[in-house]
């Protein structure tokens, strides 16, 4: 499948220009980090860009230069302290997770760029599901009227990038509750089936990786 981009999508390819898809499931968010550090460590020039998609059961990441005091409460949920940007935010079953390992250089694309770039295609994506969101100037993440569907954090390491956003499908909201979401107090969350939307995560995944992809730069 070859996009407007130009991008080649395989789930098996070992082109360093392919973009590689790995659809992973329900995954421990620890495991999985340490996965993205690896790959990334481990890259050369002749490495394809990979997109995972994927949930993690429930826990709390918290940012590089993240406050712990933005946890509110004891909720018996793991907090993990990462590498990314940003504060603290929730992840739980019914959220779908992008991660985006990709080398910025090679693609000729800057970190902002491509934050913007991963800001659109959610907007993209969502609109196609009848729901308009919208940037917010200085909040990094997608927003409906002011409340939060979709979350961003990148990290780059030697020209490639890792972690990706978080939208919000059908999951429990309740853990955003007991902490100040992306270090904003009183930040309101919602989720795509608030708009009467009933597609599953790994379906409105499959359309957010359509968006990705043609909006993704190719690499050369």
């Amino acid at each position: 499948m070859t996009g407007q981009s130009g991008n080649a999508l395989a789930d098996d390819g070992d082109c360093a220009l392919a973009l590689r898809v790995r659809r992973k499931g329900l995954v421990e968010y620890q495991p999985c980090w340490d996965a993205m550090r690896a790959y990334t460590a481990g890259r050369d020039a002749t490495t394809p860009d990979e997109i995972w998609l994927l949930q993690h059961p429930p826990v709390y990441t918290l940012g590089q230069a993240g406050k712990p005091e933005h946890l509110l409460r004891d909720t018996g949920i793991p907090l993990v302290r990462i590498d990314r940007g940003g504060q603290i935010t929730y992840h739980g079953p019914g959220q779908l997770v992008v991660y985006l390992l990709v080398d910025l250089a090679r693609r000729h694309i800057k970190v902002r760029e491509m934050v913007t770039l991963m800001e659109q295609a959610l907007i993209d994506c969502l609109a196609q599901y009848g729901v308009r969101a919208q940037r917010l100037p200085g909040a990094p993440g997608v927003y409906v009227d002011g409340a939060k569907i979709a979350a961003l954090g990148l990290r780059v390491r030697n020209g490639c990038s890792y972690h990706g956003l978080a939208l919000n499908v059908d999951l429990d909201l309740e853990p955003f509750g007991w902490i100040n979401p992306c270090g904003y107090e009183g930040l309101k969350t919602i989720r795509l089936a608030d708009f009467g939307v009933n597609a599953s995560v790994d379906e409105v995944g499959e359309a957010l990786l359509m968006h990705l992809e043609r909006l993704l730069p190719p690499a050369r």
